[in-house]
């Protein structure tokens, strides 16, 4: 049996980035890794699909086969990266699946590995809906593939249906209706991109409208049989036809085959449960990223590690949860971060709405980027309290109000800090000014 300070399962951003963090501090950790180093956002998410977002913007678009080429360069550098910091010393990685025996103690390969502490990082994986006739193999057997299956593919399909107007289904919509794909999104939600401020979903939806990619929102699917998507709106029935159907309804824990019920840990139909230092109901024993399922995002699962690891470590932080930015990068993209507006209203919250566009700025008409709009929120103290943007660079822009809202800074404060002229940032800090 091999003992050490702390066993992680799963390297993705969470996994490696936890004990990177754990390893510099003096900690002998163990990474298990069933599949590829880097997880779901290296291999099959964040990264390659930022690749196909990049080729995709581009004013002469490369041949596909070279898109799919540079996406696959990039995850292997990646890749290798990954595999480099955990071959540091203090970290030892294992390849294999892992299962619990006890509370101390997991399997791997038929060997036994003991540590006092024990964070579970084994990500998601796409979620199917219970659709009549839906059959999905997973590797692309079909004409139903998931996310993965689609960041393979080797052509870009003629007519692509896309169920699901989150994140994913966003991101791939756009990619691929510039690549040259007929895209219809159907969404059982009244509008698109649920998490996001209903104002900046429908201003992003339109602007995609005008690029061909169609729309059915609140609309139930109901079958999905040879190609054909069938779907209930408004009380009539409709069928979109399509080569490629994308599942985009989400994610689910990987959770399944860890041995949960024995060791009785917690979770419900969406993952682990855990407390706000990521510790399970076992002590000792972590749950962190897509696992746990508070925040399903890449950066959430990083600072869910280092908050895991902290508290193993008897080291309080300053980590604030409840401050988490998030982007969407179609083309414009479009970002997040604190208090939308319908929670205001919903919360009855007394708040006040600054806006801005990117029409109005120099930096944006000269980067030939005047489609988008900023929005500021704050409460009656004229703290801010959310940001949400669609236009270039929205990410960035959203970084921005993420820090200062980390410092709680008012709106007063943000129009006396100088910003760099022309900058795309000079648009948050003239919606402060008023």
């Amino acid at each position: 049996m091999t003992t050490t300070d702390l066993i992680i399962i799963g390297s993705g951003p969470g996994g490696y980035r936890a004990a990177d963090y754990a390893a510099k501090n003096g900690l002998q950790v163990l990474v298990f890794e069933e599949l590829e180093v880097g997880g779901t956002c290296l291999n099959s998410g964040c990264i390659p699909t930022k690749c196909l977002a990049h080729d995709a913007s581009k004013e002469s678009i490369p041949a596909f086969e070279l898109v799919m080429e540079r996406k696959q360069q990039t995850i292997q550098q990646l890749r290798e990266g990954v595999q480099t910091l955990l071959s540091q010393p203090n970290i030892t990685l294992v390849r294999g699946k892992t299962v619990f025996k006890d509370r101390h103690t997991v399997v791997a390969n038929g060997e036994e590995y003991q540590a006092k502490h024990i964070i579970i990082a084994t990500g998601s994986h796409a979620k199917m809906p219970p659709i009549e006739g839906l059959v999905y193999q997973q590797g692309g057997e079909s004409n139903v593939v998931t996310s993965t299956e689609l960041l393979n593919i080797d052509h870009v399909p003629e007519k692509l249906c896309i169920v699901g107007a989150g994140v994913i289904g966003m991101e791939f919509a756009s990619a691929f209706a510039s690549f040259g794909s007929k895209v219809t999104v159907v969404e059982f939600m009244k509008e698109c991109l649920p998490t996001l401020d209903s104002d900046i979903a429908k201003r992003l939806r339109k602007c995609m409208e005008k690029k061909g990619i169609e729309f059915y929102l609140q609309a139930g699917v109901k079958c999905i049989h040879e190609g054909k998507v069938t779907f209930e709106r408004k009380g009539k029935e409709l069928t979109v036809e399509a080569d490629t159907i994308l599942i985009a309804t989400g994610r689910a824990a990987n959770m399944d085959s860890l041995n949960l019920d024995a060791m009785g840990i917690s979770y419900d139909k969406k993952g682990i449960l855990v407390d706000d230092n990521m510790e399970t109901s076992i002590n000792g024993i972590y749950a962190i990223g897509d696992t746990n399922a508070r925040q399903m995002l890449a950066h959430a699962a990083t600072f869910q590690g280092f908050r895991a690891v902290n508290h193993i470590l008897g080291k309080s932080d300053n980590i604030r949860f409840d401050i988490m930015p998030a982007a969407v990068f179609t083309h414009p993209e479009a970002a997040s971060v604190g208090k939308t507006e319908d929670a205001c209203k919903a919360g009855e919250l007394n708040y006040t709405v600054r806006k801005g566009y990117y029409r109005a700025n120099g930096r944006a008409l000269s980067m030939e980027e005047p489609e988008g709009m900023a929005k500021l929120i704050v409460d009656e103290q004229n703290k801010i309290i959310g940001c949400h943007i669609y236009g270039a660079h929205a990410a960035e822009l959203v970084q921005e109000i993420s820090a200062l809202m980390n410092m709680d800074i008012t709106l007063d404060r943000l129009k006396d800090i100088i910003h760099t002229h022309p900058t795309l940032g000079e648009i948050l800090q003239d919606m402060a000014i008023g």
